[in-house]
């Protein structure tokens, strides 16, 4: 029961974070680098005020692997919504994560099971449904490249939080070292002076709900299968759509109810799954 509450307070984390971009960028308030980078920024140095009260040594080694798939993510994600609708840019987000994790948890040797894979499957239609735009659209291949690296990126950014000993020091240490590539990525785009609101925002969104939202993920990871953390990434774009009907005044339709009961009833289908017999599978899924 606690574990479930741990997860549920991390998507809505991750929701809000969401709601924050939004908020902040889509408002012009700020450019969407200048967001990523103060982002990153608040959470490295919310991380490193924690660990310094908790009197905690930040790792010595460079997470390479964490820092640049953090980095990858961040800037993925905020260049591609320059050209990308939201509801296609998370869908193309949340279903390169699903693909990515599965093909990686599979290659492993994890028997991912035929429930667990209806699941999935169950959870990333609805997600179609409520995320697909309506009427014609085009898709910019620009941003759909740049959301499916983004996508990688936080797929081996999660899948890499499994191997935390300490996971606020390592996300603390992925945050520091992602810093200075957003610093360089940024500098070379230009990007114009943030409103006070629009920085507001982004240290909210980077000390809370990323800092401490992805150092609660890296808590969370190692006591759940890889494929359980793929599938239960799928609420966020639901509980963002029902923040955003009751803070921001946005539309609830009977749709966008019965899409979001699909994708949860999916989510429930994939970890209710049972385990794989002990033989079948070389390491956790």
């Amino acid at each position: 029961m606690r574990l479930a509450l741990l997860i549920t307070v991390t998507m809505v984390a991750f929701a809000a974070n969401s709601l924050l971009n939004r908020a902040a960028v889509e408002a012009g308030l700020i450019d969407p680098l200048g967001y990523a980078l103060i982002r990153v920024a608040s959470g490295a140095a919310m991380l490193w005020l924690l660990l310094a009260l908790r009197r905690t040594a930040m790792p010595r080694r460079i997470p390479w692997v964490g820092a640049l798939s953090l980095a990858t993510y961040m800037l993925g994600f905020s260049l591609a919504y320059l050209t990308l609708g939201a509801g296609l840019g998370a869908l193309i987000l949340f279903g390169v994560i699903q693909v990515t994790m599965f093909a990686v948890a599979a290659m492993r040797g994890a028997a991912l099971g035929a429930q667990r894979l209806a699941g999935a499957a169950m959870a990333f239609a609805g997600l179609a449904s409520l995320l697909w735009p309506g009427g014609g659209f085009s898709v910019d291949l620009t941003g759909a490249a740049l959301m499916t690296a983004a996508g990688i990126g936080w797929a081996f950014y999660t899948l890499d939080g499994r191997g935390a000993a300490n996971p606020l020091a390592a996300t603390a240490s992925n945050f520091l070292w992602c810093l200075p590539l957003m610093v360089l990525a940024t500098l070379a785009a230009l990007p114009s002076w943030p409103a006070p609101g629009g920085a507001l925002l982004a240290v909210v969104g980077g000390a809370v709900t990323s800092g401490l939202g992805y150092a609660l993920w890296y808590a969370v990871l190692p006591k759940i299968e890889t494929t359980t953390a793929a599938v239960v990434q799928l609420s966020v774009p639901v509980i963002a759509v029902a923040a955003g009907a009751l803070l921001l005044g946005e539309a609830l339709t009977w749709k966008l109810v019965i899409a979001g009961a699909v994708v949860v009833g999916g989510i429930a289908l994939a970890v209710t799954a049972p385990a794989a017999p002990a033989g079948r599978s070389r390491t956790r899924g």
